[in-house]
């Protein structure tokens, strides 16, 4: 009984100054291990097309290649830059370094991580989100990774259910689907600052279809329309 006592007392004695330096040397030491493995992960990405193109003897023309990159670039350069900054206050240390490594952030990942935080109501930026971030997005990946290897198994007999007609549409319409339950809950919570957002975008979409296909683009001026309102409404008193 008195080991445990004292126990219990050494877990109370921890002050808030030593519980915050243990969670900024957690990060650290995640940031370390990220950095590490992101830098991996993009080295091997890149270079098995180089190596199979050198083995084969078919290296494509560097001057192509660049123009066909810039071509590319001008889109997902300035979308990586967006979704970095928006789902990282999100996913915290942990979450961002396995999402963007393991990939499926928004359709997978943002979904798992904003679910488990309600059930667990954490804060963002806090070290219980981290911490619950960090299992999520791990959980998520591992489970996405043993479904991939079972629809591989199971691609052949699958094969006449999955291309049936009638599922079509199911499938095309899985991702909307998904972020419409999952936003309208968080819609509920401000609607004063989710409405003109959502109402832009939906007429946008729907006077130009092609808009659909950019999503990524249109957090931009949704997300920077939706930090404006919610600003002037804080400024009013109305927040």
């Amino acid at each position: 009984m008195s080991k445990a006592t004292n126990n219990m007392t050494n877990q109370k004695a921890v002050s808030p100054q030593e519980k915050a330096a243990f969670f900024a040397e957690f990060n650290n030491g995640l940031h370390r291990i990220g950095r590490i493995t992101l830098v991996l992960a993009v080295i091997m990405l890149v270079s098995v097309p180089f190596i199979v193109g050198a083995m084969n003897g078919v290296m494509p023309d560097m001057k192509g290649f660049l123009k066909g990159f810039a071509t590319v670039g001008l889109i997902y350069i300035p979308v990586a830059i967006v979704e970095f900054l928006v789902y990282t206050p999100m996913l915290g240390v942990g979450g961002s370094y396995l999402s963007f490594i393991t990939g499926n952030v928004t359709n997978m990942k943002i979904p798992c991580v904003m679910n488990a935080k309600d059930i667990a109501k954490t804060e963002a930026g806090t070290p219980e989100h981290e911490i619950v971030s960090t299992i999520s997005v791990a959980v998520s990946a591992i489970t996405t990774t043993l479904v991939i290897v079972a629809g591989v198994i199971l691609l052949v007999p699958l094969q006449p259910i999955l291309q049936a007609e009638a599922l079509l549409p199911a499938f095309n319409n899985v991702v909307p689907a998904l972020f419409g339950a999952l936003g309208l809950k968080y819609f509920l919570k401000s609607p004063q600052i989710a409405v003109v957002p959502l109402v832009l975008m939906s007429v946008l979409c729907i006077a130009v279809p092609a808009a659909i296909s950019q999503t990524s683009l249109l957090l931009i001026p949704s997300g920077g329309l939706a930090l404006l309102i919610g600003y002037l409404l804080f400024k009013k008193g109305k927040l």
